[in-house]
């Protein structure tokens, strides 16, 4: 079973300064982390009935199994990671981890 870490990021003081700094350095980043399997990020449209999105982006991260994730956190690039946050995510960040189960 595979397991995930979902980060996330609220909204930032400097939307366009976040964008620009998760692109072109965190992303990149975080790419490096070993294990990894995907990596993706949403940017939350409105909410059904039109509201704005709670949150500004979040990003998932798979691994293959919870092993794999302690490791890849334990790592110099997992710990470069965590490090980053503080240099873009202003907002600050909400992150949730565990299996994952799949049913389609």
């Amino acid at each position: 079973m595979t397991y995930q870490l979902t980060i996330l990021y609220h909204r930032p003081e400097d939307p366009a300064a976040f964008d620009d700094y998760y692109a072109s350095m965190h992303a990149p980043l975080a790419s490096r982390l070993p294990g990894l399997s995907s990596f993706t990020a949403l940017r939350p449209g409105p909410d059904p009935t039109g509201g704005d999105p709670a949150e500004y982006l979040v990003a998932t991260l798979v691994f293959p199994d919870e092993q794999a994730f302690h490791d890849a956190m334990a790592s110099p690039e997992g710990k470069a990671t965590a490090v980053d946050l503080k240099h873009f995510a202003s907002g600050g960040v909400t992150m949730l981890t565990g299996e994952v189960t799949t049913y389609v």
